[in-house]
Formats: structure tokens, sequence, C-alpha cells
């Protein structure tokens, strides 16, 4: 499928519980569409726009310690500091960094793009769909425990603690939203209902009733 001129492009962003097959979804979608699907390598296309080092937007990725809440404005996002600035490599310009990278991505081109707040970045732009995937904890950690070989227990353990630390991340860099609330998306999928075939169907629906999708 052609993307066609940049104002025809439209974006997917993905939150998503961990194991509720958001990642599995968010492929599938990139997939069908033929378009590229960005995830962990929206940490090398930073460190290839800032100079910074990869590792520290490794290290940064969907992770927040713990401080105040602040919102975020558009200008906020756009204020990225210049290299000789001592908080050049802070964790707030650091996701301003990224926050530019993601909007590009979606001004350039059609594309899936999975968590790091990408939503809220591109918050108010046209041709935009916003999905949360979930699942109840059970689902998640049978998933989890299958794909990585571990432990029940340490199946929960993951799960609860990577979804503790997405919400802490999206609560500080939206000014407070919750990760939870439907009523930051446009369209929120319980897999544990119809599996990721038919979440991905649910999806390309969607975009088609939205008119962002002609085939």
């Amino acid at each position: 499928m052609e993307n066609g001129q940049a104002n025809n492009n439209f974006c997917v962003t993905i939150e998503r519980g961990f194991g509720s097959g958001g990642k599995t979804i968010g492929v599938m979608l990139a997939e069908r569409l033929g378009v590229e699907y960005y995830d962990r390598d929206l940490s090398r296309l930073s460190s290839e726009f800032s100079g910074i080092n990869e590792r520290f937007f490794v290290q940064f990725d969907e992770n927040v310690r713990n401080r105040l809440f602040r919102k975020y404005s558009k200008a906020d996002l756009e204020a990225i500091l210049s290299p000789d600035d001592e908080k050049f490599v802070s964790d707030d310009n650091l996701f301003r960094l990224q926050a530019k990278v993601i909007s590009n991505l979606a001004q350039q081109e059609t594309c899936v793009i999975i968590g790091r707040c990408s939503g809220f970045v591109l918050r108010g732009k046209p041709n935009l769909l916003r999905l949360y995937v979930y699942a109840p904890l059970t689902v998640c950690t049978e998933n989890v425990q299958e794909r990585y070989g571990v432990s029940l227990s340490e199946a929960r353990r993951l799960v609860t603690q990577t979804d503790i630390n997405r919400r802490s991340y999206f609560k500080y860099y939206t000014g407070g939203l919750d990760w939870y609330d439907a009523q930051n998306y446009d369209l929120c999928i319980n897999t544990a209902e119809i599996g990721f075939e038919k979440a991905a169907d649910l999806v390309m629906a969607a975009l088609r009733i939205r008119g962002l999708l002609h085939e």
C-alpha cells in the first residue's frame, strides 16, 4: 500500500498491558498495511537524531523515577535543549527528543508506533487512531509464562511491575492522565475476548470507518 502525500498519512499508536498482545497486534497491523512498525528501534532513531548514545534512551525507555507530575504542553515538547546544556541528557530532554522523532515519523509516513506516550505526543493531529490493548492479569500472566518460559509467579511479577512502570511513565509525561482511562484512546480492546487476529481485524475495520484506510 502506498502512503501517498504526507497529509494523507495516518498513524496507529498502541499503549498495551504487558502480555496482552499489543506488540503482536502492532506487528500484524504493520504487515497488513505494508508500513513500518516502531517499538524499541525508537531508541536508535532518537540516538541518531540527537547524537546521544543509544544506551541513554534504552535505560530511559518507558521508565520514570520519583518526581512531581508535570504537564508537558506542545511548547514544552518542542523546547529541546542544546547539546551544551547540562540537562541535555536528562530524562525530560530524552522524552522531548523521542517525542520529536515520533512526531516526525507520523508526519513523514503511515506507521504503527508502540507505547512511549505516542498517542499523547500526537494528540490533536489529524489521521490518528489511539489504541489501548489489555487483558485480565491471569491471561497476561499465562501469555508471559508461555513466551518467556518463566514460572507462573515470575510471570505475574513481570506483568505487574511492567504495567506499574508504564502507568507511572504515562502519568508523568502526560501531566497526570491515567494510563487505564479509556478517554485517552479511540479504541480499547480486550484480547482475552477475541484473540490477536480478530483484534487486528477490529483495528482495520476502525481505520476504514474513520476514513483513514482506503483499499
